[in-house]
């Protein structure tokens, strides 16, 4: 079976506060980003030495292991989100405190690749979902933390959120 062609989402797909991820995915084909992200995302994180694992760029701000934990969190919730609007759920879904996730997840007594092996797992889901969404359930709609939001757009910003956080993830912390 051929993989969905996923669309890129119009600015009324989503609230605007996800457009900074949206704007970060290139044009071309997303099940084929996906898969090829989380490879380089995964050679990265599986590259860190343990002993920066629990590395924070400043006080205040998550580790490297709480990092990894965020991206798997709002993957999931991400992907249930959209799972439930193709499915023409029209339940309107809460948000979710991510600072408290983090605080309550106990990354720190894990190791990085047993949150990258997590990630590889949550990804494989994601794409496997992604690959087989209609025209039609890519454009269903839903109510999200108060606002409304595509499937599609909801599978860029899965993709834009982990762009974002890789690049930070350089630039900060492995620099």
């Amino acid at each position: 079976m051929k993989s969905a062609t996923i669309g890129r989402p119009g600015s009324d797909e989503h609230a605007q506060f996800y457009a900074k991820y949206v704007t970060r995915v290139p044009d071309g084909d997303l099940v084929g980003q996906l898969r090829e992200q989380l490879i380089e995302t995964a050679t990265m994180l599986r590259a860190v030495p343990a002993d920066r694992a629990n590395f924070a760029y400043a006080p205040g701000k998550w580790s490297i292991k709480e990092v990894i934990g965020h991206m798997i969190d709002v993957e999931r919730v991400m992907s249930y989100r959209a799972v439930r609007f193709a499915r023409n759920d029209k339940t309107e879904l809460p948000g979710f405190d991510e600072n408290l996730w983090a605080a309550n997840a106990n990354l720190s007594e894990r190791t990085i690749d047993d949150l990258v092996d997590e990630l590889e797992v949550v990804r494989a889901a994601t794409i496997h979902f992604a690959k087989h969404l209609s025209d039609e359930e890519q454009t269903r709609r839903g109510k999200a933390n108060g606002q409304e939001v595509s499937v599609r757009a909801l599978m860029y910003i899965i993709a834009g959120h982990e762009r974002h956080h890789a690049a930070l993830l350089r630039e900060r912390y492995l620099a």
